[in-house]
């Protein structure tokens, strides 16, 4: 991908740029989330991504978080739309002996959390991030070759031109090194549903 048509929303203090390789160092008490359960907003990760009106598509990206070792640490995939519209897919390390795989979802302002539990000592991890209109799919791999569904959603203002991309934060004291490789934008790889009508393509 050109990472020329990026764009960063916040823009870090601390990061690099290579050609197929971006690294962020993040810094603490940098978080998105909307309300739900918690009641508070927060609204200041940096995000970088890119803009296209292309209706269906998918997007890959390895994540490799090596140095993340504090609560709440965290790098992914993402969709920014706005700061009450969005979702993201990541590991959120917690302690010593698992992490969470999830994923959020925000619309309207209201975020909801959706994970996993998954060993501790896991350090990268694949995302596959589809789209077909206005709605989402968020899958997870540990080779980039076999994937698992993490999230089907909608997002009710995601018609029309869809940015995403990537992001890394920690919500508390912390700071670690995210690095971001193979990134590839293809042709949809999440199918039209088979089954029950209307299964329209």
């Amino acid at each position: 991908m050109d990472m020329k048509k990026f764009q960063w929303v916040r823009e870090p203090k601390n990061y690099v740029v290579q050609d197929g390789r971006i690294e962020i160092t993040t810094e603490p008490h940098t978080d998105l989330w909307q309300r739900t359960y918690y009641h508070f907003r927060n609204d200041n990760a940096p995000v970088f991504q890119v803009e296209t009106e292309e209706p269906f598509f998918s997007f890959t990206v390895k994540t490799s978080f090596e140095s993340s070792s504090h609560r709440f640490d965290q790098c992914g995939v993402v969709m920014y739309l706005d700061s009450e519209n969005w979702l993201k897919g990541s590991v959120e390390y917690e302690n010593s002996e698992y992490q969470h795989l999830g994923s959020v979802v925000t619309n309207h302002g209201y975020s909801d959390w959706a994970t996993t539990a998954i060993p501790a000592d896991v350090k990268e991890m694949w995302y596959r991030f589809s789209r077909r209109q206005d709605d989402y799919c968020i899958e997870c791999s540990r080779d980039g070759i076999k994937f698992s569904q993490m999230r089907i959603c909608h997002m009710w203002e995601g018609a029309g031109a869809a940015r995403f991309g990537i992001y890394a934060c920690s919500p508390e004291d912390s700071s670690f090194t995210a690095v971001f490789t193979d990134m590839e934008m293809t042709e949809c790889m999440w199918g039209a549903h088979v089954g029950q009508k209307p299964d329209i393509e």
